[in-house]
């Protein structure tokens, strides 16, 4: 095969164009109805065709030889060689250790991990194929959340009564509502372009740079509350505020209104429940001290006048205040998302357009977009039947604690003695903080067992690999809540080496382990895509969308649904404002909880029963700044999803170790220039960095991306610059227990190879 086509495939960073020759990739293109396409997938056909592929399935050398019982064995994960066997002999060994694992350990010891980004096809989708493997099987140990919105899911139903994803993608102002209503927003953490070029399943039109431009244009106040400067599009307002001091700013403003009586006293009456008992905190009476303006500066280093005339204006305008991802991958970070919306309702203007309160706008693409939400094209992952599970961000606490006791969410619950982890899709010696712990707690199970295109520090730390197609190598259907598109997704080239999709490679393991028929349905992957398209289109023709058939999909490779339009924008929470009784919310009290007594019953001391200023144990203002005086944020990459291609990108010229960001004063007393390699530090750890310095990041703050590939080289040292090695691995709170990602002092110092 030596021709040379062009389709269109999409992708979480959204749809482009591939030009294949023979079984090549060997360019990629712009999507041309995208307005604002992402450059991420113009490094595909380096990635694709890169070195660190897995060829065939691989088993790590001593487990192979000793068996999985050798705890010595153990240790030598990440640092062994593989030995590479047919793939009838590996599936034979992994479909007998699943089995002994069964009937030793029972059901209950085997941990399901996935991250569902691995692929945008709804059907080759890793966790819902892993996940379903694993329930035919007799279930898994599950989790729940995830590492971007754990907190943010924790608080959201207490104060809501709504799931926090539901009410990001159905309870919020879109971007036409906005321009045409709101005068002034407030971004607490920003709202990012960078990170709104991806987004679960897809994002074929990239507005968030259009949507702010049309903002200008129209001259809507922006007010960018961020260690970063670059956190919003050029043109914003920028309020140099310290990370992790959200919470004290919003409760000075909190303070401004009620002083001077601007608050929307009868909204909080009429629509929510708790106030005053809030109210007591917020003016000192219950603790002593009063959150003032003057108090919430010397917090959060936004200066009392400034704090005195946003409040003000916050009050005199429509409003909308937005908070990022960003703030709740924190110590306490439901804090700031609870104390968010307990300023909204101060200001009364939750239920009218372009005003109240917006989570996630910028997170992600997608957010924010006027479009009909359709459901379908879900693989089902049938019943589990373990009913043990735990908090996304804490499995390192689960392997190295089995059996010990933990809090979640006013629930008292145990962590599982698990003995093999099966992990397909995701890297989480790329998303998980303190990646050395990690690396001690993943020498605790019997067996681990990949599915992974590339030779990820994940991979090279299993003990059988079996080498999975990527999302160019096999044919799917590619659809998106938040946009219109829909794709088809087709085999652009064969599989690299001897990869197989996971579906295949769970059928062959389902055939030795006697489930086929209830893993596969007896449905070929061409059976599942049209069984599930033909399901899809009937849910369709009851909402009147109009869509081809599979075949004509096919031909077509994409189609663009009629399901846009600023029609589709309803006003957030607008039932329940016109009639709270009749469509009360789904909280205790059916009003919104600004105290709730649920949390207050829970009686924990790092969530208590309404917004509170927590002070997290890593800040600016913490006794261990003295020792280790910077405080590293870790935002997501603008070059890559997550640690995806991540390999193609390392082998550019100049571009490892990763860049940080660092205002010039600090690198000035450290004697540190643009550019220097510099060694990132801290208790937990250490990592190497280039210098980028820039006035637009605050005193005392560092900027590092995530997305390097973790390799430690014989010092300890990860060479490539992943901030993972340096962030603190413990619980939002015992509430959401949640990533904590951003509450993290280090220091940085030049490096000298020799």
């Amino acid at each position: 095969m030596n021709n040379t086509t062009t389709k269109t495939t999409s992708s979480h960073w959204g749809a482009f164009n591939v030009t294949t020759r023979g079984d090549r990739i060997v360019s990629v293109s712009d999507f041309p109805n995208d307005p604002n396409p992402s450059s991420i997938p113009h490094i595909l056909p380096e990635a694709v065709h890169h070195s660190s592929r897995v060829m065939r399935p691989s088993i790590r050398k001593s487990w192979l030889e000793n068996g999985p019982l050798h705890q010595q064995s153990r240790k030598l994960r990440g640092n062994e060689e593989f030995v590479e066997l047919p793939w009838d002999e590996a599936l034979d060994i992994a479909a007998k250790e699943l089995e002994r694992v069964k009937k030793q350990s029972g059901n209950a010891s085997i941990f399901g991990g996935s991250y569902g980004w691995a692929s945008a096809g709804r059907f080759h989708h890793a966790l819902g194929q892993v996940h379903r493997f694993l329930n035919c099987t007799g279930g898994y140990v599950s989790s729940v959340a995830s590492y971007s919105t754990a907190a943010a899911q924790a608080i959201i139903p207490h104060v809501f009564g709504i799931h926090f994803l539901k009410l990001m993608w159905s309870e919020l102002n879109t971007w036409p509502m906005i321009a045409e209503h709101t005068q002034t927003l407030v971004m607490f953490g920003g709202i990012n372009p960078k990170n709104s070029q991806v987004s679960m399943g897809g994002v074929t039109h990239h507005e968030t740079n259009p949507w702010f431009e049309e903002f200008e244009k129209r001259g809507i106040k922006r007010v960018n509350i961020s260690p970063q400067r670059t956190d919003t599009p050029d043109g914003a307002e920028w309020m140099a505020i310290r990370p992790g001091t959200d919470t004290a700013m919003m409760l000075g403003l909190a303070w401004v209104l009620d002083a001077e009586k601007l608050a929307d006293y009868g909204f909080l009456e009429k629509y929510c429940t708790g106030y005053e008992k809030f109210q007591k905190y917020l003016v000192g009476k219950s603790d002593g001290q009063p959150k003032t303006p003057e108090w919430a500066a010397k917090i959060c280093g936004v200066d009392d006048a400034t704090i005195r005339n946003l409040a003000r204006t916050m009050a005199e305008t429509r409003t909308l205040i937005t908070v990022a991802w960003s703030l709740q991958r924190a110590e306490h970070g439901e804090q700031p998302y609870w104390m968010a919306a307990t300023l909204a309702c101060m200001l009364g203007q939750i239920g009218k357009p372009g005003g109240g309160i917006g989570y996630g706008y910028g997170a992600i693409g997608g957010i924010g977009v006027s479009v009909k939400r359709l459901g379908g094209l879900t693989f089902p992952q049938k019943r589990n039947s373990v009913k043990e599970y735990i908090p996304v961000a804490r499995v390192a606490d689960m392997l190295l604690h089995p059996g010990e006791g933990f809090e979640f969410n006013g629930q008292q619950l145990n962590y599982p003695n698990i003995k093999l982890v099966y992990w397909c899709g995701g890297n989480p010696f790329h998303h998980h903080q303190d990646l050395g712990r990690l690396e001690m707690a993943w020498q605790q199970p019997e067996t681990i067992i990949v599915h992974e295109p590339w030779w990820t520090a994940t991979a090279l730390r299993a003990d059988i690999v079996f080498p999975a197609t990527t999302p160019y190598e096999r044919q799917d259907i590619g659809r998106a809540q938040g946009d219109s598109y829909l794709f088809h997704m087709p085999a652009l080239i064969s599989p690299v080496g001897e990869a197989r999709d996971d579906y295949e490679i769970f059928s062959q393991l389902a055939q030795r382990m006697g489930i086929e028929e209830e893993f596969t349905e007896n449905r070929t992957t061409d059976e599942w895509l049209r069984h599930l398209y033909s399901e899809f289109s009937e849910q369709c023709e009851k909402d009147n969308i109009p869509i081809p058939n599979f075949d004509s999909l096919v031909e077509q490779n994409w189609v663009n649904l009629p399901v846009r339009s600023a029609a589709f924008s309803e006003i957030p929470f607008a039932t329940f404002i016109n009639d709270p009784q009749a469509s009360p919310l789904n909280t205790p009290s059916g009003k919104i909880e600004i105290f709730s007594d649920t949390i207050a019953s829970f009686n924990y001391d790092d969530c208590p029963g309404h917004p509170t200023w927590l002070p997290p144990t890593e800040w600016l203002g913490a006794s261990s700044a003295i020792k280790h005086p910077l405080h590293l944020v870790s935002p997501q990459p603008g070059d890559k999803l997550h640690s995806q291609m991540e390999c193609a990108i390392a082998d550019i010229p100049g571009e490892r170790p990763t860049l940080m960001t660092i205002h010039p004063d600090d690198a000035s007393s450290r004697s540190i220039i643009e550019g220097s390699i510099i060694r990132v530090f801290n208790d937990r750890g250490s990592c190497l960095a280039k210098a980028h310095l820039s006035k637009d990041i605050v005193v005392g703050v560092v900027a590092l991306p995530t997305g390097a590939w973790f390799t430690p080289d014989n010092s300890g040292t990860d060479s490539q610059g992943n901030p993972n090695v340096l962030t603190r691995d413990v619980g939002t709170s015992r509430l959401g227990q949640g990533s904590s990602a951003h509450s993290c002092l280090v220091d940085i110092e030049p490096w000298n190879s020799l």
